[in-house]
């Protein structure tokens, strides 16, 4: 008994069929079904695909009738940053150093001042900036 049912191509997935028509087709044509599995296979199971979190979902607005999709993505970058996205890195690295290298001086002249008044040293006769006063109260 011969069996009608053909087994579907993976031509057929939208993944597969998306990424074959993007290249030309004689050789989107000489793709056998085994190589196809395996074409999907890089396609679809990817570790640059796994995200710590990874939440997909739909809503429907119900009065217009349209259903629209959202995706929430969290996880570790673990592409190539292009060139522009180095310089912002680079930046904001950058930033972030000098911010804490000013933030750990005014604090630390702070301490200082507070140490200074706490000794009873002062630098300039009759000035003050008032903030051993605002310390002790």
């Amino acid at each position: 008994m011969v069996s009608d049912y053909q087994r579907p191509s993976l031509r057929d997935d939208p993944r597969v069929n998306k990424a074959l028509l993007n290249m030309p087709s004689r050789y989107a044509n000489s793709y056998t079904e085994a190589q196809l599995v395996y074409f999907r296979f890089a396609l679809v199971d990817n570790q640059w695909q796994k995200h710590f979190i990874d939440h997909r979902g739909t809503f429907y607005f119900p009065f217009i009738g349209w259903r629209f999709f959202y995706v929430f993505l969290l996880g570790r970058n673990k592409r190539a940053l292009n060139r522009k996205e180095k310089q912002l890195s680079v930046l904001i690295f950058a930033l972030s150093v000098v911010a804490f290298m000013v933030i750990s001086m005014v604090f630390g002249l702070l301490l200082l001042y507070l140490l200074k008044s706490a000794l009873g040293i002062d630098l300039f006769e009759n000035s003050s900036l008032g903030i051993w006063d605002w310390f002790k109260s």
